[in-house]
């Protein structure tokens, strides 16, 4: 997939989206029912809304989360995301609510699927929108105790599940994923799955899952093997990106090949190839794309097109 033509510079992103939130967790407060109430009673408290999978977004001058002053006891619990200059922040899920924007007595805003706005928002906002949605989202799944059925309720500020039977505690759920850009000398190699959009005809970093039992480097080698039969030799680690979509850790790796075939897994795969410097930077040419700008893949892309 070799493309003749010059090769322009190359800038990675600035900033991996979802990861930079800004944000004082004070872990150490969740367990303090006292302080946790009288922060949500501060007439400075910020509140994130959440509905039915959505977040809070103004359009004006430009996409930003809209966070809201305290709502009413009677709105659903608020769950304490930390702090931001000093200020508690809260996540408060309005999904029981039908018109979550006239209960917020808000004419502004709107209701919007997070992984729609790639990088139009601030990273700040981005990550705090992110850890909103992924703790939400778990609560909204754990509603019952997976070892005897009993409902749970929130505990510890949100931040853990309790079963009011067995009194087992469930703690919210990240799902680990590797995802790495394997190298062979001036190439590297990048895959579709049959997840991506065909309209879109982008080529990306392979990634997968960790199985239980399994090391991180081991599964980026398996996963590779697996989807398109080349054999990984040495793995490093580069950097991590919270991927609320709804709930992983993608961990980013880069790997060097010993093999070059490709075998495609029919199954997880729709193409693979090794692709020059050249090639990505002339892609719209050969008419393809990169990964969105929001995504760990796309920073792993562009780095080793930098180099």
């Amino acid at each position: 997939m070799r493309q003749s033509g010059p090769m322009p510079d190359i800038h990675p992103t600035s900033a991996l989206l979802y990861s930079s939130a800004a944000l004082d967790r004070a872990g150490h407060r969740r367990t303090n029912a006292a302080w946790i109430a009288a922060a949500r009673a501060r007439p400075d408290a910020l509140f994130v809304p959440y509905w039915r999978g959505r977040l809070l977004i103004g359009a004006t001058p430009s996409p930003h989360a809209i966070l809201t002053a305290r709502p009413r006891d009677d709105q659903g619990e608020a769950s304490f995301l930390g702090l931001i200059d000093h200020r508690p922040v809260f996540a408060v899920d309005l999904s029981a609510d039908d018109a979550p924007l006239d209960a917020l007595a808000l004419s502004e805003g709107e209701f919007l699927d997070l992984r729609g706005l790639t990088a139009t928002l601030p990273a700040t906002q981005a990550g705090l929108l992110a850890t909103a949605k992924a703790l939400l989202y778990w609560q909204s799944r754990t509603k019952f105790c997976s070892l005897c059925g009993a409902p749970c309720r929130l505990a510890r500020a949100g931040h853990t599940m309790l079963c009011t039977a067995c009194a087992t505690e469930h703690f919210p759920r990240t799902d680990p994923a590797v995802i790495m850009l394997i190298a062979r000398g001036d190439r590297v190699l990048l895959g579709q799955s049959h997840k991506f959009p065909v309209d879109r005809n982008f080529f990306s970093t392979l990634a997968g899952f960790v199985e239980p039992g399994e090391s991180l480097e081991d599964a980026v080698r398996r996963e590779t093997l697996e989807e398109v039969g080349v054999t990984v030799g040495d793995v490093s680690y580069i950097g991590s990106q919270p991927w609320p979509f709804p709930a992983s850790l993608m961990l980013g790796y880069r790997a060097e090949a010993l093999t070059e075939t490709i075998t495609l897994d029919p199954e997880e795969m729709r193409a693979a190839a090794w692709f020059t410097r050249l090639d990505l930077a002339n892609r719209k040419e050969a008419g393809f794309n990169l990964p969105p700008r929001d995504s760990i893949a796309r920073r792993l892309i562009e780095e080793w097109m930098a180099e």
